[in-house]
């Protein structure tokens, strides 16, 4: 270890000298109460630390010491359904420390030393030891499971780093704390249960694979107009109160993955409250038990050290990266990286660096790239399949989208789901634009959904066609009155209005309509296109709106979403019949009184 003295004071940034031995991004603690701090440049003899707790009281010449290990999270068996601060601190025990607020110096094992665990080995492994063979120690090499949770196995594996040895005795079945041995090696070194990975390095994989699969969210204007694939990466950015965290919520709730990860960077403490006493209360659709038995919860809100913001972010997606080597699909939620960004500058400005667009550090694009390229899906070095997919949250100020963060953070995502002011204000949950959002993963994941209906590519298609129409007609309503418009344009506008209604609205309190399967999702929305189609040739054929309308079809296919229940869609084809009876009678009737 190598210790030296503050020489100068910055708020959260400690200039220190007599550390010039250090390693960037080492760890140094500083203080009389060892307040955790990372070394964030090195000029000779003077290392400049960034320190992630309070630092009130602290003088110059106080000590600091490096630990010569880079910021690290524990990896292993007893992450789930804990909530940890951004340096992996357990909330629970700082609070029985010192209650409501944090202390300067607090200290808590990221995961419980003293809780065993059931080990099972890997019964394959086992059997070549004891035949004599020799097992090459390869990183990513399972060693045997410990059951977490319900819903979640942890898979205990050789770490990558280890090279050139054998495992030599892998530990019988029984009870273990994660810091015992889960196995030895020729070399006589013990592979723990639990196991230390740097934050800032990306956890290596064997193949990076094409983001072919959705990640379904039962959100229909998400899964059908702008679909994520697991392994992708997205954005919501929108103004204060357009439904950023209820969006992200709703995906965290619903979605396919295995494992969620939520990170709380920057916003209120009343949010994480929110995640932490409803999900305990909600089922996994898939498993029918409690959410909390595969979520992690990292919280550093805006009430708690602005430093320690900046690294919550790396802290998440390692840990995500974790259970995605396992071969588990996770989704981490970052609310929000506008926050982050303002950690940065506020540390960068600290540091007296030169600054760049709207105060934000140069390096801003950098370290956003950084966080993003960490997602995708991948063939572990276990030879599973696993993905982390991200979904980064961005509050821009007054809801204006040309600022620094958001367009840089368009470089870096393939998933932009815009949040309107408008449609939030007339109550539009989810209140994604479908004009300015895209996303490119439509045809990536086209193959996935047409085993679901062939037709999904081209109704999509048509749907979104419709509503760009829409957008256009509107301008010409607002000026002369929508009874200036000929028929065919106000078949425009009321088929917009059911899509509206019936299809990218959804109602979050509504036992049926709060999730929708994929399968329902396209048969709605084909129903919605087929009355569009048959309609726009009545009235073609000369059959005025009002008798389409008369027909009360417009009503019916609004109410599906709230009426027929995912696991029962024989109303959707009745009510197919009864549409193609009525309107096929309609256009019957003005062919012969046209001929």
């Amino acid at each position: 270890m190598i210790q030296g003295k503050v020489r100068r004071i910055s708020g959260p940034i400690i200039r220190a000298t007599g550390l010039g031995g250090a390693g960037l991004f080492d760890v140094v603690e500083v203080g009389e109460k060892r307040i955790v701090g990372e070394i964030v440049r090195l000029e000779g003899d003077e290392a400049v630390i960034q320190v992630y707790e309070d630092n009130t009281g602290l003088k110059i010449g106080a000590p600091a010491l490096s630990t010569g290990r880079p910021l690290s999270v524990l990896l292993g068996p007893g992450l789930i359904g804990t909530i940890y601060d951004g340096i992996q601190r357990p909330l629970d025990i700082l609070y029985s420390q010192n209650g409501a607020f944090m202390a300067a110096g607090g200290r808590g094992d990221p995961l419980d030393t003293k809780k065993k665990w059931r080990f099972v080995p890997n019964k394959v492994l086992c059997e070549k030891l004891a035949a004599g063979e020799q097992v090459p120690a390869v990183a990513g090499l399972v060693l045997g499971t410990v059951q977490e949770t319900e819903s979640v196995s942890c898979k205990i594996m050789v770490p990558p780093g280890i090279t050139g040895a054998e495992i030599t005795a892998i530990s019988p079945e029984g009870d273990y704390t994660v810091l015992e041995a889960a196995a030895h090696t020729s070399r006589g070194e013990a592979i723990p249960i639990a196991q230390w990975w740097p934050v800032r390095i990306p956890r290596p994989a064997a193949e990076r694979l094409s983001p072919d699969q959705p990640l379904v969210s039962g959100q229909r204007v998400i899964d059908v107009f702008f679909p994520l694939s697991k392994g992708g990466t997205a954005s919501i950015p929108g103004g204060f109160g357009t439904g950023k965290t209820m969006t992200q919520h709703a995906i965290a709730k619903w979605c396919d993955a295995d494992v969620i990860i939520y990170v709380g960077c920057g916003e209120r403490g009343n949010e994480m409250t929110d995640v932490l006493s409803e999900f305990p209360a909600l089922l996994d659709p898939r498993t029918g038990r409690s959410l909390m038995e595969r979520t992690l919860l990292i919280a550093n809100t805006s009430n708690m050290p602005v430093a320690a913001r900046e690294v919550s972010i790396y802290t998440g997606v390692t840990l995500a990266e974790f259970y995605r080597d396992m071969g588990y699909n996770v989704a981490i939620m970052a609310d929000s990286t506008s926050r982050w960004a303002e950690a940065l500058r506020e540390l960068s400005g600290r540091m007296e660096e030169m600054p760049a667009e709207e105060g934000f550090p140069a390096y801003l694009p950098t370290r956003l790239a950084e966080f993003y390229e960490r997602a995708g899906r991948v063939r572990t070095l276990s030879d599973h399949e696993g993905s982390v997919t991200i979904i980064g949250a961005v509050s821009p100020p007054g809801g204006d989208f040309s600022e620094p963060v958001t367009q840089h953070t368009k470089r870096f995502i393939r998933c932009f789901w815009a949040l309107d002011r408008e449609l939030a204000n007339a109550r539009h949950y989810p209140a994604i634009s479908w004009i300015d959002s895209y996303s490119e993963y439509a045809e990536e994941v086209q193959a996935w959904w047409e085993k679901v209906s062939p037709r999904w590519a081209a109704v999509r298609r048509q749907c979104l066609e419709a509503l760009k129409r829409e957008q256009k007609l509107s301008e010409i309503v607002r000026l002369i009155g929508p009874d200036a418009l000929p028929d065919d344009q106000k078949l425009i506008l009321l088929i917009a209005d059911i899509i509206k209604d019936g299809f990218l609205q959804q109602n979050s309190f509504d036992d049926i309509d709060m999730y929708c399967v994929p399968a329902k999702q396209v048969r709605l929305l084909e129903l919605i296109m087929e009355f569009y189609e048959r309609a726009a040739v009545c009235i073609k054929l000369g059959a005025p709106l009002t008798k389409i309308s008369n027909t009360g079809l417009k009503e019916k296919l609004s109410r599906l979403k709230n009426t027929v229940p995912n696991d029962d869609l024989t109303e959707l084809d009745s009510l197919e019949a009864k549409m193609r009876s009525s309107l096929e009678e309609l256009e019957r009737g003005y062919r012969t009184k046209n001929n």
